[in-house]
C-alpha cells in the first residue's frame, strides 16, 4: 500500500510540475514505471489505473485515459528487467512503445471522445506546422505531433524512474521480493510443461477474462442503447414541444385565408416570425413548416428558408414526402402521426407532426418540425470510446488481481458463492426457497476462512429471506388495514346520507372499469400505470368524505334544496379536500394514494367546460382521477333510486353521459366509458341484484 500510494503521489507530482512550468508534456508516468521496477504487475497496474481515477476528480476526462495508463504499466513490466540493467537500446525501444501508446493510441482516443477533434494547444499548432511542411492531413499530422511530443515526455519519465530506482536502498527491494504478490505475472510462466490439462491459475484466469469481457460487452451495448434511446427521446420531446408551441399560436380559422392570400393575410407575418424564432431556438431544428394534407398533394401554408433549401410559397401544392406518403391515411383522416425518421436528399431527419384543429374539432392542417440527426453518430462514437476505454483499463486491473487471487487457491469457492449470489432470486416465496436450497447445496468445505465466509453467507441469506417474507406479510396486512379503514370511514359518511345506498363502493367499481378500458385503448397512456389505477380505485370511496361536515337536515332532505342549502352541499368538496390535506400533513410523507384521494374529494364536481364547482377549473386542469370519478359519480346517481327521484334506465343514463361529453365530462373518458358499456351494464346489474 505504501508503494502504491507513493507512486500515485509521484505521478500527480509530475503532472503538477508540468502545469507549473507550462510544458507541453504530461510527466504523469514516473510512479507507474517506478512501481514496475520495484514491485511488478500488481502495484504497477494499480498505480496506473488509480492515478487516472484520482486525477479524474479534478479533470473528469482523465478517467477515460485509464486504459492508456494501464497499457503503459503492462509495457513497463515487460521491459522491467532491461530497464533495471539500463540496457540503452531496450530503453529506447521501451520509450518508443510508451510514446506509441500515449501519443498515437491516446491521440486516437482523444479524437473519438471530442467528436473527431484534437482540441487546441501546442500539439495542434505543432501538427499544423508539420502539415505545412509535409502535407498529410489534419488527422495524421496531429497523431505524428502527439507521438513526437510523447517521445520527449516518456524519455524524461523513464530516465527519472530509473534514477529513483537506483537511488533507493536495496533492502527495500529484498523486502518487496519476499511478498506473495511479487512474482505474479499476467502471462503464466511455469517451470515445467503441464501435459493433458491446464493449471488452476490458467483456468481461473480464462474464466475471469471471458466473463468480464462478456460483462463489459453487455455494459457497452447497454450504454450505447441507453444513450441512443435517451438521445431519441430528447429529440422527439424537443420536436413535439416545438410543434405544440407553434400549434397553439396558429389560428385554425384563418388557415383558408393563409392558403389563399399568403403573406398578405392578416396575422400571417406574425405567425411566420414565430415559426422562425422557434426554428432558430435550437440548432438541431432543420425545417419548420405548416402543411394541409390532401389527396392531390401537400398544400403549403407556412415554410421557412434555410441555408441550403429555399422555402416553398404559401398556396403551393407539392408532392407528398416520404413520411406523408407513409402515413397518408392518418393525415387525411386527421389522426395523430408518430415521429418518423428518414434519410434522403434533405438529410437524416426526424419528422414530428402536430395536428391543428378548428372549433369543430376537425384537423385543418399539421405543424411539421424536422430535427437533424447528424449529431447522433459523432456523439455515439464519443460515448462508445469513453465506455470502452474506461472498461478496458478496469478489466486489465481486475484480471491482474484475479490471477493473484487464483494463486491463493480461492477462486473456485469464491466464484461458487458469487454465482449463487448472482442467481439468487428474491421475487417470489418459491423462488427464494429454491435459491436458498441452491445456496445450501454448494457444499464448500475448504476448512479455512472461505468456508467460514460461506457459512456466514448462508446465515445472512437465510435471515434476509426470512426478513423479506416477514416484510411482505406486514405489507399485505397494512394494505388490507388501510383499505378496510377507508371503507369503514366511507361507510360512516354514507350511512348519514340515506339517499345514496352503496354509492361510494359502486363508483369505485365504475372508476376501475373506466380506467382499465382507458389503459386498454391507450387513452392518457402516459399517466395510466397500474399503480395509478390502483391508487385511484382504492381512494375512490373517499370522494364524498366531505359530506361528514354537511348537516343531516340538508343531506337527507327529500325535496329540492334551496340556494343556500345547495351551496352548503357544494362545500363537501372543499371540506373533503381539507380533511385529506390534514391527513397528508400528519403523515408527513408524499403519498400518491392520499394525493389522489384529495383530488377525488376536491374536484369530482368540476366540469370539463369550467362550469363546475368548487373552483371552476376546466379541461385537463382537472386531475384525471377526478374526471373519471365525475362520469362514474353521475352515472351511478342517474341509475340509482333517490328519495327525490326514481332511477333512470341504463340506456337513458348512458345517453345523458354521451350528450355531456365535452361539456360536463372529458370526452376521452366518456369514450372509454362508452367502449366499456357491456362491462358497465354488467356491474350495474350486479349492483341492482345485491
Amino acid at each position: 500500500m505504501v508503494l502504491v500510494v507513493s507512486c500515485i503521489i509521484l505521478n500527480n507530482l509530475g503532472t503538477r510540475l508540468n502545469e507549473i512550468f507550462g510544458l507541453p508534456l504530461y510527466l504523469d508516468n514516473v510512479g507507474t514505471i517506478l512501481a514496475a521496477l520495484s514491485g511488478g504487475y500488481i502495484p504497477c497496474i494499480t498505480v496506473g489505473f488509480l492515478s487516472n481515477l484520482i486525477a479524474g476528480i479534478a479533470n473528469p476526462s482523465s478517467i477515460y485515459y485509464c486504459v492508456i495508463s494501464v497499457l503503459v504499466a503492462v509495457t513497463a513490466v515487460v521491459f522491467v528487467r532491461k530497464l533495471r540493467r539500463v540496457r540503452i537500446h531496450y530503453i529506447i525501444l521501451a520509450v518508443l512503445t510508451f510514446a506509441f501508446l500515449g501519443g498515437v493510441l491516446g491521440g486516437i482516443l482523444t479524437w473519438l471522445i471530442y467528436g473527431k477533434s484534437f482540441g487546441e494547444g501546442f500539439a495542434v499548432d505543432f501538427a499544423a506546422s508539420i502539415d505545412r511542411a509535409v502535407p498529410m492531413g489534419y488527422f495524421f499530422s496531429n497523431l505524428l505531433s502527439l507521438f513526437l511530443i510523447d517521445i520527449v515526455d516518456k524519455a524524461i519519465v523513464t530516465a527519472v524512474s530509473i534514477l529513483i530506482y537506483k537511488l533507493l536502498p536495496s533492502k527495500l527491494f529484498k523486502y518487496l521480493k519476499a511478498q506473495s504478490w511479487y512474482y505474479i505475472t499476467i502471462i503464466e510462466k511455469t517451470s515445467h510443461k503441464i501435459r493433458g490439462h491446464v493449471s488452476l491459475r490458467m483456468k481461473s484466469s480464462l474464466v475471469v477474462a471471458i466473463s468480464t469481457t462478456l460483462v463489459a460487452a453487455a455494459a457497452i451495448l447497454f450504454s450505447i442503447v441507453q444513450y441512443h434511446n435517451s438521445f431519441m427521446d430528447d429529440y422527439t420531446h424537443q420536436a413535439e414541444y416545438a410543434a405544440r408551441v407553434i400549434a397553439t399560436h396558429i389560428n385554425p380559422e384563418r388557415i383558408e385565408s393563409y392558403l389563399k392570400y399568403g403573406e398578405k393575410a392578416k396575422g400571417y407575418a406574425e405567425t411566420e416570425e414565430l415559426l422562425q424564432n422557434i426554428s432558430d431556438a435550437s440548432p438541431e431544428i432543420q425545417f419548420v413548416y405548416v402543411y394541409q394534407i390532401r389527396k392531390d398533394g401537400t398544400h403549403v401554408i407556412f415554410d421557412l428558408d434555410t441555408k441550403d433549401v429555399e422555402a416553398d410559397s404559401p398556396g403551393d401544392i407539392i408532392e407528398h414526402d416520404n413520411t406523408i406518403k407513409k402515413y397518408l391515411n392518418q393525415f387525411l383522416s386527421g389522426e395523430n402521426v408518430p415521429a418518423d425518421i428518414t434519410d434522403d436528399s434533405d438529410g437524416w431527419l426526424m419528422s414530428v407532426y402536430e395536428p391543428i384543429r378548428n372549433k369543430a374539432g376537425k384537423v385543418v392542417c399539421y405543424v411539421g418540425v424536422d430535427m437533424s440527426m447528424s449529431r447522433l453518430n459523432s456523439d455515439e462514437t464519443a460515448v462508445l470510446a469513453k465506455v470502452i476505454s474506461l472498461l478496458l483499463g478496469f478489466l486489465l486491473l481486475i484480471r491482474t488481481y484475479a490471477v493473484w487471487i487464483s494463486e491463493r487457491h480461492i477462486v473456485r469457492p469464491v466464484n461458487k458463492i458469487a454465482n449463487a449470489a448472482g442467481l439468487f432470486n428474491y421475487d417470489t416465496p418459491q423462488a427464494r426457497e429454491e435459491s436458498l436450497k441452491m445456496m445450501y447445496e454448494l457444499g464448500i468445505d475448504t476448512g479455512d476462512e472461505i468456508e467460514h465466509l460461506y457459512e456466514e453467507y448462508k446465515k445472512i441469506t437465510f435471515d434476509t429471506v426470512s426478513f423479506i417474507n416477514e416484510v411482505e406479510l406486514k405489507r399485505e396486512q397494512v394494505t388490507r388495514l388501510q383499505n378496510g379503514l377507508v371503507l369503514v370511514l366511507a361507510d360512516m359518511v354514507e350511512n348519514r346520507d340515506k339517499c345514496t345506498g352503496d354509492h361510494v363502493l359502486k363508483t369505485a367499481v365504475y372508476c376501475e372499469v373506466i380506467l382499465r378500458r382507458m389503459k386498454e385503448d391507450g387513452i392518457y397512456a402516459d399517466q395510466l400505470s397500474d399503480e395509478f389505477i390502483n391508487e385511484v380505485v382504492h381512494s375512490a370511496p373517499l370522494h364524498d368524505i366531505g359530506k361528514i361536515k354537511v348537516s343531516d337536515i340538508i343531506l337527507n332532505k327529500p325535496g329540492k334544496l334551496t340556494d343556500d342549502e345547495f351551496k352548503t352541499m357544494q362545500s363537501h368538496t372543499t371540506a373533503g379536500g381539507e380533511i385529506i390535506d390534514k391527513v397528508i400533513k400528519t403523515v408527513g410523507e408524499k403519498s400518491e394514494y392520499l394525493t389522489e384521494a384529495k383530488n377525488l374529494a376536491s374536484y369530482h364536481h368540476e366540469k370539463w367546460n369550467g362550469k363546475g364547482y368548487p373552483t371552476g377549473i376546466s379541461g385537463e386542469e382537472i386531475p384525471l382521477s377526478a374526471r373519471v370519478m365525475a362520469v362514474a359519480d353521475v352515472f351511478d346517481a342517474l341509475v340509482s333510486r333517490r328519495s327525490y327521484k326514481e332511477p333512470f334506465s341504463v340506456d337513458k343514463a348512458i345517453s345523458i353521459i354521451r350528450e355531456d361529453a365535452g361539456k360536463h365530462f372529458d370526452p376521452l373518458v366518456v369514450q372509454a366509458f362508452l367502449n366499456a358499456e357491456d362491462e358497465i351494464r354488467r356491474v350495474q346489474k350486479l349492483n341492482m341484484e345485491l
